[in-house]
């Protein structure tokens, strides 16, 4: 069997589901340990530093016999859940795909960024410059991976290989999630005049919100990600049946784009309740931020992207420039100077109780990134 292939099978077949997404969950010791004899075994230099009690950070590096530019390989260790899943941890190859939690989320590409170091140690190693290799914890929930490494470590370019079916993403939406309450007053459902409905208080800002929603998808969208959006996540309130509720709490998520101002959703919201406020002085309500991401685009001017696109086609590639509108760990690196891209095999499932990534991507994607390596580095 291929050697990548051979590593992402066991790495699949390791638990990593984040444990700050499911209490109790195994976390990414387990697999940061199998990456640490992989590192070790190519004879690179390893970084390990717990970043969360039984969450390390593994970081590798191929230094090469003369000084130059610095090229970064990211992906993420942990894995959301398994629920619905039979068995998530036993990798099946059927039909060119290789089924499992994490396959392709990402460990597919975590796979092939090793890969792609194991084939330039075999070659020789690096003429100039140095090769960093991250695999970073926490991805799926916080990113306090790639903050942590992020803060400590610096490169010239890098590239996250999130799943991108081997075309090159250079951008990625961001996302906020705003808490939102209405207050009423309590008293007996047959008193009227006692009482005051919180939750009415908040169809007036569902409504609002929806009306909010609808201009933003009307707005001129970005070429690559379309348009910003919101929905309302979750809700809840009252007390009782019988009881006029006392309070009700919403949940929302604004997905963001790249140049939008840092806090626009939440004073989109506050804006509302002011609003409301204004035409109804009994209205009760306050928003925060609960959390949040910015978008991410790298400069159109910077070479990666080009300079990743022949690369790609030393492998038989012909990928295209995309946006994702998921969020990745590429923002963090752009908001440390990095400028980054994502590039990773594809498949389907995400997230979902089917998971696979394709096979021969994993072994492309591998291939692309070494000679992406003797590109940008020089050989």
């Amino acid at each position: 069997m291929d050697p990548t292939i051979a590593l992402l099978e066991e790495l699949v077949a390791i638990d990593s589901v984040n444990p700050s997404l499911v209490p109790g969950a195994r976390g990414e010791a387990e697999i940061a340990r199998r990456i640490l004899v992989e590192c070790m075994s190519l004879g690179l230099t390893v970084d390990v530093t717990e970043i969360a009690p039984g969450r390390p950070n593994v970081v590798a590096v191929l230094d090469g016999r003369a000084a130059g530019p610095t090229l970064l390989f990211c992906g993420h260790l942990d894995t959301v859940g398994v629920a619905g899943m039979e068995r998530p941890f036993q990798p099946v190859q059927r039909d060119g795909r290789l089924h499992g939690r994490g396959a392709q989320d990402m460990k597919g590409g975590v796979a092939a960024m090793l890969g792609a170091a194991r084939q330039l140690v075999e070659a020789g190693g690096l003429a100039r410059g140095r090769l960093v290799l991250a695999a970073v914890v926490d991805e799926e929930h916080a990113s306090i991976g790639a903050e942590a490494f992020a803060a400590r470590w610096r490169a010239d370019a890098a590239v996250v290989t999130e799943p991108t079916d081997l075309d090159i993403a250079v951008a990625h939406k961001g996302f906020a999630w705003v808490d939102v309450e209405t207050r009423g007053r309590a008293a007996h459902g047959s008193r009227p005049r006692e009482g005051r409905d919180a939750i009415l208080r908040m169809g007036r800002v569902l409504a609002r919100l929806e009306a909010l929603d609808r201009r933003l998808q009307a707005a001129p969208a970005h070429p690559l990600l379309g348009t910003a959006s919101l929905h309302a996540s979750l809700i809840s309130g009252g007390q009782e049946l019988s009881s006029y509720p006392e309070r009700c709490r919403l949940q929302i998520e604004r997905r963001t784009l790249p140049g939008e101002a840092a806090g626009a959703a939440l004073r989109e919201v506050t804006t509302i309740l002011d609003e409301i406020r204004i035409e109804d002085e009994a209205f009760e309500g306050d928003a925060r931020l609960a959390f949040g991401r910015q978008a991410y685009e790298i400069d159109p001017a910077h070479a990666l992207p080009a300079v990743l696109a022949r690369a790609a086609a030393t492998a038989g590639l012909a990928p295209r420039r995309v946006g994702m509108t998921f969020w990745s760990d590429a923002a963090i690196f752009g908001a440390a100077g990095i400028p980054t891209v994502l590039f990773g095999p594809g498949g389907a499932g995400l997230h979902g109780p089917d998971e696979y990534v394709r096979v021969h991507d994993v072994c492309v994607c591998r291939d692309a990134l070494a000679a992406l390596v003797r590109e940008f580095l020089g050989r």
